[in-house]
């Protein structure tokens, strides 16, 4: 059964709708709602024209998409940027330039993507001791290249 989540977009919009390119993708398309340039070695955020009305127990994800990430070195700063059930501002994307040149972005061009997740009902429970494992306190690159 399919979960239904309403938006609007912002007046002037509809063409920017967020959807799938096809119908087993896992996230909707998120389009520029301006013209921009993301200079390298920085950060801009790029308003979608997407508003959002997240049921409680769901939020999305706005994450990079492969393309622009290795064809143009684009990515979103804080992959994945999480919308709570309680946001009603419009959708932005942080995109950085990792590359050498200029990105420019156009309104309507598609620069990132968005999943939307069901969250589990999660309640954290201090512990004086935790539970042993083989793994441990080993992290960062603990368990070696492969």
């Amino acid at each position: 059964m399919s979960v239904q989540i309403k938006f609007k977009m912002a007046e002037g919009c509809a063409d920017l709708a967020p959807a799938k390119a096809h119908p087993d993708d896992a996230a909707f398309d998120l389009r520029s709602r301006i013209d921009a340039v993301v200079q390298p070695g920085r950060a801009a955020l790029i308003p979608t024209g997407l508003f959002l009305e997240l049921p409680e127990g769901y939020e999305a994800q706005v994450r990079p998409r492969s393309g622009l990430a290795l064809k143009h070195c684009i990515t979103v700063l804080n992959s994945p940027g999480t919308i709570d059930a309680g946001y009603r501002g419009e959708i932005a994307s942080i995109l950085f330039n990792a590359g050498e040149t200029p990105f420019e972005v156009r309104r309507g061009d598609r620069i990132s993507q968005m999943v939307i997740a069901e969250l589990a009902d999660v309640a954290l429970e201090a512990a004086d001791t935790l539970t042993e494992t083989g793994r441990g306190e080993g992290g960062f690159g603990s368990t070696g290249r492969n």
